[in-house]
């Protein structure tokens, strides 16, 4: 088994693909807000804990929706591969959290949230694990290892049950 992580292009800030080209999500399920930064091995985005997030409660959102923000993060490094190489991004899945850790019982409205990733491997198969962090205020506040899949046909994988 091959195992890589690489961008056919070493990317930046600067030319990175507008994050609604990169990632699938759309309306209330787009939890990210600004992807910052994307090379070989690592990502960074932004979250604006806002009131409309569909995951706020009582003023904030629970710090587990963090496991999320990484995933999402995730996608979009994977969603600008994709994008810098000529393709299109591909429906991939959250397959499980190690160890997610946090300070924090929510992220407190009106914050912003980096979320940093770091690919620690990816198999041609299209499994793959990272590293990944969320700091609030300078401060590092969750961290996890997840497990991703982004299959070659999501269609086969899902019974074609894909809609385009």
């Amino acid at each position: 088994m091959q195992y890589y992580c690489f961008l056919v292009n070493e990317v930046n800030a600067l030319s990175l693909p507008p994050l609604e080209d990169c990632l699938p999500h759309r309306g209330r399920m787009l939890l990210i807000h600004r992807l910052t930064h994307a090379d070989n091995e690592r990502a960074s985005a932004e979250v604006d804990v806002r009131a409309d997030n569909l995951f706020n409660q009582k003023g904030g959102i629970p710090a587990w929706v963090g496991v999320e923000f990484m995933a999402q993060t995730v996608a979009a490094w994977a969603g600008a591969r994709a994008k810098i190489s000529g393709g299109y991004p591909k429906l991939g899945f959250l397959l499980g959290t190690r160890r997610f850790e946090t300070t924090v019982q929510a992220f407190s409205l009106g914050k912003v949230l980096r979320v940093d990733v770091h690919c620690e491997l990816m198999a041609d198969n299209g499994l793959g694990q990272f590293d990944c962090q969320i700091t609030m205020d300078d401060t590092l506040v969750c961290w996890a290892r997840i497990s991703v899949f982004e299959p070659d046909d999501a269609e086969e994988v899902l019974g074609n049950r894909v809609q385009s």
